[in-house]
């Protein structure tokens, strides 16, 4: 028996990168799997793909009726939910704070943030009818410094912490568990591809080489950790920052040519 055997699982960003290889870690541990999204085509082919345990529905994270219209149908097929993964985000394209338009920055807080507030805030009775659950924000290693030329990403993972955070103080009582993972650099499209035609990928301005672990991590090491947080292994774990980024925010790792520092 899997580890969410007859648990209900809600993915944002179902069907991209990182969002498909949670919905298949879930799935292959017994869970029903919700593949929420804007990409109907590639949500219903993965549900497809799946089986009976899956569930594809349309939803824009930052829109309201969405979030409602979305929960009532995963109840309708599945009963109350246990695990929501705001999972889905948004990258902004390189450029200063000068030259950032305020609509850039107005859509990365839109799906940043108020969608991951609205997927927290239409679940929690769902949960609560179900005896609990377990809530996992996606941020990002851009939460704990400061990232030039990525002012809207940057500000809307910061953003990201304070709302977990809050989120768990909240509904801890409920027996609801409310986290934050916070990736480096995953080797997904968002960060291989470029945000804006004609304009490197993020992956560029990434080489791995000063990382202590010196690659890109993979989707499915995200998952991993995703899956214990969510697991009763993790049962006390609420308003927790789990930072999995290969040691990038340690610093350069110096290769042994560079020699000791005096």
């Amino acid at each position: 028996m899997g580890r969410f055997e007859g648990q209900t699982v809600i993915v944002t960003g179902g069907s991209g990168g990182m969002g498909s290889s949670h919905v298949r870690g879930y799935h292959a541990e017994g869970a029903n799997v919700v593949i929420a999204g804007r990409d109907e085509e590639a949500g219903r082919d993965l549900a497809a793909q799946l089986g009976d345990r899956a569930l594809s529905v349309h939803l824009d994270v930052a829109g309201e009726d969405d979030w409602v219209a979305a929960v009532k149908d995963v109840e309708g097929r599945f009963g109350p939910i246990s695990i929501l993964v705001n999972n889905a985000g948004v990258q902004n394209p390189a450029a200063s704070i000068e030259h950032t338009e305020l609509r850039t920055w107005e859509h990365a807080f839109s799906v940043n943030v108020t969608g991951q507030f609205l997927g927290i805030r239409a679940v929690t009775p769902s949960m609560r009818r179900g005896g609990g659950g377990t809530i996992v924000n996606i941020a990002s290693t851009m939460a704990h410094v400061g990232t030039a030329f990525y002012a809207p990403y940057a500000a809307s993972k910061w953003a990201v912490r304070g709302l977990t955070k809050t989120a768990a103080l909240e509904l801890g009582r409920d027996n609801i568990r409310v986290n934050s993972i916070h990736p480096g650099v995953v080797s997904t499209p968002l960060i291989n591809e470029p945000a804006v035609a004609g304009q490197p990928a993020i992956a560029d301005f990434y080489s791995p080489d000063p990382f202590a672990i010196p690659r890109l991590a993979e989707p499915s090491e995200i998952t991993r950790l995703l899956l214990f947080i969510t697991s009763q292994d993790a049962s006390f774990a609420t308003g927790s920052e789990f930072v999995l980024d290969g040691g990038l925010l340690l610093g350069p790792a110096l290769p042994p040519e560079a020699g000791t520092a005096a």
